[in-house]
């Protein structure tokens, strides 16, 4: 015996317990310099993101690139400017891939969340310019907004070009359902976003266990295990470390970088909370939507949450998106 004092086990972070309850870690951010110490395995952007990170200087050779690019394909403004900015999506993503081993998502423009073809055309223009520069499609995950219209785009995507899909901006089960009946590789069912229309509506202050958002995931997760879809879910749209513990166990979770941090410096217990085969015993009964768009619709619009949330979801990231066309134009036309 050394007579040393054996050395206590140093407990692990919580964001390392989180991965450990075999969970995906994904970073929320388009600002990829601040998110690679976090060791995520994907990385998720929208509109909203690479609008806040276009804005920051050590981001100005990638719109610089993007406006080059803009500039040199297309007659009018308005088609350079499109270019532009579908190219600022992948010069963005390109670089995020170098930070993160598995994959980035990039949205469609939420202007398209209605219009199933021009969705499917502007997600394989998006595939090839991700080609152009390097990149395997196969990196590469689709965002769009979970309409009737963009289940139809992504279910065309996924069986026809091979094309990876995220389903995102969704609120209810139905919206889920037909995800998984369409087959996509992944949905991003949003937690914080639902707790807040609760709250605001009933004043309350929910625990992670009681969280609407929370209990919403816990549902798809079930009904996906027990009916044995391939489809991914990742809870996405957090409020607090709260909400990630008590979804633990979960496919996939898109984490921004101020939680992330908040994880990374904790030493707070995250127990394993779902898991596929307690999940079979829990889920709904099978039901199906993704051929009855009557249905489906009604079914939606009779969720007042889902029916706000989408919406007001679809104009945020719509704004956006036209905030960033008007720094790109400014740009192509200087």
């Amino acid at each position: 015996m050394s007579g040393q004092p054996a050395q206590k086990k140093q407990k692990l972070s919580a964001l390392d317990q989180l991965k450990s309850t075999g969970t995906v870690v994904v970073a929320d951010s388009g600002d990829f310099a601040s998110i690679s110490k976090y060791q995520p395995q994907d990385s998720t952007t929208n509109p909203s993101l690479i609008l806040a990170a276009v804005k920051s200087p050590q981001y100005s050779k990638l719109l610089d690139a993007a406006v080059a690019y803009g500039k040199e394909n297309g007659k009018t403004v308005e088609e350079k400017t499109e270019n532009a900015i579908d190219r600022l999506l992948v010069e963005f993503g390109k670089e995020i891939l170098k930070i993160v081993p598995g994959r980035v998502s990039t949205e469609v423009d939420a202007r398209l969340s209605f219009d199933k073809e021009g969705t499917i055309k502007k997600a394989l223009h998006i595939i090839e310019l991700y080609k152009s520069v390097g990149v395997d499609p196969k990196r590469v995950l689709i965002k769009i907004a979970s309409t009737w219209e963009g289940i139809q785009a992504a279910k065309e995507l996924e069986k026809e070009h091979g094309v990876h899909v995220n389903l995102t901006l969704l609120f209810s089960f139905p919206q889920a359902v037909a995800a998984a009946e369409a087959n996509v590789t992944l949905v991003s069912p949003f937690v914080g976003r639902i707790m807040d229309y609760y709250k605001s509506k009933t004043g309350k202050t929910y625990s992670g266990e009681e969280d609407p958002g929370v209990l919403s995931v816990r549902r798809i997760y079930n009904y996906y295990k027990k009916h044995g879809y391939k489809t991914i879910v990742m809870g996405a749209s957090f409020r607090n470390v709260e909400e990630i513990k008590a979804l633990g166990g979960v496919d996939f979770l898109t984490i921004s970088p101020n939680l992330l941090d908040e994880l990374y410096n904790s030493k707070e217990t995250v127990d394993k909370v779902l898991d596929a085969e307690s999940a079979k015993k829990e889920g709904d009964e099978k039901v199906s939507f993704i051929n009855d768009e009557a249905l489906f619709r009604y079914e939606v619009n009779d969720d007042a949450m889902a029916t706000d949330k989408l919406a007001d979801g679809i104009r945020r990231f719509s704004h956006d998106i036209v905030s960033l066309w008007e720094i790109v134009e400014k740009k192509i036309s200087a």
